[in-house]
């Protein structure tokens, strides 16, 4: 049983390191769940909810929910509205009760190829799409 616990618990890991493109599209997914997450809180209580972006710590904030940890091996972009932007490495984007946004992307990448978690602004549309270089 207990071999069986140590291999149950290394495998991810291992299969992880070992795939790293499956990672990526993993926290790709999760970061658009965030999104998706905050536009139907930004609805459901009828005030804006804004997901905050740490691109120094690789960290998602929406608050009330569980804070989303990035891997560190994945580079990540953000292209915000000038507004949202704190500073270099912090910034936000922020929904609306009515579903829209202040739009923006979210850009995964790893050896010059990821993925963009796009927000269009006017409807609060959030599409994950393959990118490159």
């Amino acid at each position: 049983m207990a071999i069986a616990a140590v291999i149950m618990t290394a495998v991810p890991t291992l299969f992880s390191a070992s795939f790293p493109g499956l990672e990526m599209k993993s926290a790709a997914r999760r970061t658009a769940a965030t999104l998706k997450l905050a536009r139907e809180s930004a609805i459901r209580r009828g005030e804006e909810t804004a997901v905050l972006v740490d691109l120094e710590n690789h960290r998602l904030t929406l608050a009330g929910y569980r804070a989303l940890s990035l891997p560190n091996r994945l580079s990540i972009q953000l292209d915000a509205a000038s507004g949202e932007l704190i500073d270099e490495q912090h910034g936000a984007i922020r929904f609306f009760p009515d579903g829209s946004s202040t739009g923006g992307r979210l850009v995964l990448s790893h050896d010059g190829y990821g993925y963009q978690v796009g927000v269009a602004w006017l409807t609060g549309r959030i599409e994950l799409e393959t990118w490159s270089e």
